[in-house]
């Protein structure tokens, strides 16, 4: 626990550097490296996959979608990506067909293109008109929401969720997590309101925390389940007390892409001009 605390003691500032004052193209670099490292987490530390080409290649591929949704997202570069990612990919099983089966290709397509492709939601909600407003609001969703439910699962958890995949985890922990991350938007939008002039719709605030806590619940679970079925503890030790990188960002796999785009269709907040 104290390593757990010392931990984000150090990277929590680190992480409010990067995303409120860096350069935007020093934090998209930044996440897309951390994206790469989650396709080697999730393929060769898992020993889901261990062909040392195809992990690279899903590595380059999870980079380059961080990049492309930095440089605009635009829908021609990411079909020609994903043809060039394709060709590689079956070539490498036309080449070797028998150590390569199309279940470690459909893998590799997961952990290159699924899975970066929903946590670069972070990096396409930076780069918005409103980008440095509204970026924290997946990550005060997520560990709010993360926060939460482990205090309070701790003092009142007696109902296991799905004692199988996450033994730990209760349904207090989780009503515990809905509040917190409701209670922090709820501030979030006053901070918004008063600090940075925006007109807030707190009804919308309280529909962030709630939504995404939900959803960054199921992230939680989805990626405990493949740690069950490889039978590893993390994912990874580059984060003291807290494993890999998917062991911190596995919940913000939903709750990212969802806070992207509710701010484009449903809007928390506008501007005053």
């Amino acid at each position: 626990m104290k390593t757990r605390i010392i931990a984000a003691a150090v990277l929590v500032p680190i992480l409010l550097l990067l995303v409120l004052v860096a350069p935007e193209i020093v934090a998209a670099i930044v996440f897309s490296l951390l994206l790469a490292i989650a396709a080697y987490e999730l393929l060769y530390r898992t020993r889901l996959v261990r062909h040392t080409r195809l992990v690279i290649y899903c590595s380059v591929m999870a980079a380059a979608i961080g990049m492309w949704s930095y440089f605009g997202a635009v829908h021609a570069y990411a079909m020609i990506g994903l043809m060039a990612f394709s060709m590689l990919m079956f070539s490498e099983m036309m080449a070797n067909h028998v150590k390569i089966r199309f279940e470690m290709i459909s893998m590799c397509y997961v952990a290159g293109v699924v899975v970066p492709y929903l946590l670069s939601a972070l990096i396409r909600i930076l780069v918005m008109h409103n980008g440095r407003e509204v970026i924290m609001i997946p990550f005060v969703v997520a560990f709010l929401s993360d926060a939460g439910a482990y205090f309070a699962g701790l003092k009142f958890g007696k109902h296991k969720l799905a004692p199988v995949v996450s033994p730990n985890k209760t349904m207090e922990g989780v009503a515990g997590g809905v509040v917190c991350a409701m209670l922090g938007m709820v501030i979030y939008g006053v901070i918004m309101q008063f600090a940075l002039k925006y007109r807030v719709n707190y009804g919308l605030a309280l529909l962030y925390g709630l939504a995404g806590s939900g959803v960054g619940v199921f992230g939680d679970l989805c990626f405990s389940i493949i740690k069950r079925q490889t039978g590893i503890k993390d994912y990874g030790n580059l984060i003291p007390g807290h494993g890999g990188i998917l062991d911190r960002f596995d919940s913000m796999m939903m709750v990212a892409p969802l806070m992207e785009s509710l701010l484009i269709l449903l809007p928390m907040a506008e501007e005053i001009w």
